[in-house]
This record gives C-alpha cells, structure tokens and sequence, in this order.
C-alpha cells in the first residue's frame, strides 16, 4: 500500500507509546476515534487472542483490511492470527471449521456467502467467544447471534456511484453492470443500489449484469467479450475496484477508453485512477474502520464487559465517501493511516 512503509513505524511507536502511558484518549481523539473509547477500553494487561478471517486474501480490500487488524491489533495487545477464504466458499468453510476448533479471545469475521459459516460461527458463540461479522452477513441477524455486525450501506455505495455515471452520461446511454459473488449480501446491495437509480434513467439501457465473483480473470474475460459483442458501451459500474481496473485494462487494449468507470471500495489503485482519469468514480468502503474496528469491538468486549446491543449496538455503519478528483488525496492519505 503506497505511503505507508514510510510512517507505519514512527506512527505505530507513537500511538503505541500514548496507549500505555495513558495519554491514548488524547490521541485517539485527534485521530477522530472517541477518547472515551479510547480511554475505557485501553490496551489489555495481558496479550488477547484473536481470529479473523475475509472473503479471500487476492482482494486489495481484504488484503488492506489485514493490515489494519494487525495494525490496531498491535495498538490493543491483541494477537490476530489469519484464515484466508481464498475467495471460495468451501475453503473458507474449512478454515472457519478449523478456526471453531481452537480457543479465541474474540472472532471477526467477513464471510464470502451468506449461510455458508453458520455452523462452525455458532459454536463459537455457543462456546461464549463473541463474533464479530464485518461486511457481508454470515446470517439473518435474527438468526445468530453475533456481537456485532460492522459494515457500509452497501445499497448506498452502489447507487451513488450509479448516480454519479448516469449524471456523467447525461440521463442517457448504455451501461453494464458487473457484480461479485452473488451470494455476498454487500454484492447484492450494491445491485440493489444500481437498479434502484437506473430505472429513473428510461433512456439507458442496461446491456448486461453478469456476476464475475470478485475474480479479475473471469472480469477480463467477461469485458474481452462485451467489447467485442457491444458497439456501444458508455459507462460500467462494477462492485470492486480490482474488476474495474482489470476491466479498464482491457478498454485501453482495445481502444475503449471512452467508456466511464466507476468502483466500490476506493482501495489506493483506484483512488490513484481517479486522480488520472482512468476511472470516473469510486466509492470508500472502508476496511481499515472495519477491521481496525472489529478489534476495538472485541477488545470492549474482552476488556471492557461489552454486550451486544449494550455498549456496541448489533449494527454499525460504516459509510465512507464518494471519491472523486476533489477529494482523492485525503482519502488516500486516510488509509496510509489505517483510519478510514
């Protein structure tokens, strides 16, 4: 991730330091996290054991998310240790399997399809280890009983940045859609969002929604097609920034470069892609506040004697920002600090 080799030392010395001295609430505070937080949760006397596992370690967001775990993972006292999804249903099913096998202080959890962990997840919670599940439902809330449920409006991030291309295109055109796993309830949010702008566009039309599962070469695939078969294509939306800019990859080889493009997740790729004009638009997810904040979640809960729904309500929202040319350096600079 650029920019941050060259501060994550210095920072982390200085964050690390505040927190045991007790100057953490100060600092947290001027960091825009909540001093009291801060303050009551506090680094754990003794080292915390704590097990996370995302959709699969080939995503940037998931891989960024890693280091902002282990970032503020180090900030708590808390040792994470990892199981990759592998961006596949079944491998992650194993891990987690694995995972409900050993003894955790805490569990964070991004699953890659919902209803596809519930098992192992409610041993855990059944074993009394609270579960927190970042960005994607592992269950109905009504169903498992999870500590928490951080993540964004995953309807919102996909219609703005459908708003944002149906603008550029003047309320008119032709566009596709390409979507995630569709059994991830953030990839279905985000359709959500899509379609809910599209159809106030009566003049555009959408040529295609295939889903291509978070995977760069089924995207390239998919494009290497549409670009032959469509003539006309003005604008695509898609539900991650790594299949955009693979998709973009394959525009530029064959002289398509005309087409709008727009993101979810503003990872640094992407953001970089805005500020140059290969990309129209993206939308933050933020995986730092996700994962940073499942530690903190964890550490309430371990520490501070957090129960769900007292102290950490059952969901949180975790909105981050359109990001256009405007404002593409400050987020950027926001996740080379682990804060948004």
């Amino acid at each position: 991730m650029s920019g941050t080799k060259d501060f994550s030392t210095t920072r982390r010395d200085l964050l690390q330091a505040a927190a045991t001295a007790g100057a953490g609430a100060a600092l947290f505070g001027s960091l825009g996290i909540n001093p009291a937080l801060a303050a009551e949760v506090g680094r754990s006397e003794k080292p915390l054991k704590a097990a996370f596992s995302n959709a699969g370690l080939q995503a940037t967001w998931c891989a960024q998310g890693k280091q902002a775990a282990e970032f503020w993972g180090k900030l708590f006292n808390v040792e994470v240790t990892w199981f990759d999804g592998q961006l596949d249903a079944v491998k992650q099913r194993a891990a987690i399997d694995n995972m409900a096998s050993q003894k955790w202080d805490f569990v964070a959890i991004q699953a890659f399809g919902i209803g596809t962990l519930t098992q192992p997840v409610q041993k855990m919670i059944d074993a009394g280890t609270p579960v927190i599940d970042m960005d994607t439902l592992i269950a109905p809330l009504d169903q498992i009983n999870v500590h928490s449920f951080l993540a964004p409006d995953n309807e919102f991030m996909g219609a703005s940045v459908t708003q944002a291309l149906c603008n550029a295109m003047g309320g008119k055109g032709k566009i596709i859609m390409t979507q995630g796993a569709l059994g991830h309830t953030g990839a279905q949010g985000r359709a959500k969002g899509f379609n809910s702008v599209v159809k106030q566009f009566p003049n555009i039309e959408v040529l295609d929604t295939q889903p291509a599962d978070w995977d760069v070469s089924k995207t390239a695939r998919l494009w290497e097609t549409y670009l032959t078969k469509y003539p006309q294509i003005d604008a695509a939306f898609f539900h991650n920034d790594d299949m955009a800019l693979a998709a973009a990859n394959i525009m530029k080889a064959r002289g398509r470069t005309n087409i709008l493009i727009g993101g979810v997740d503003a990872m640094p790729p992407a953001i970089q892609a805005v500020s140059e004009g290969r990309m129209f638009a993206t939308v933050r997810n933020p995986s730092c506040r996700i994962h940073g904040g499942a530690i903190i979640a964890g550490v309430s809960a371990v520490v501070g004697g957090e129960k769900s729904g007292q102290g950490i309500p059952k969901n949180v929202v975790t909105d981050g920002p359109v990001v256009t040319k405007a404002n593409a350096a400050g987020m950027q600079w926001m996740q080379d600090h682990f804060l948004i």
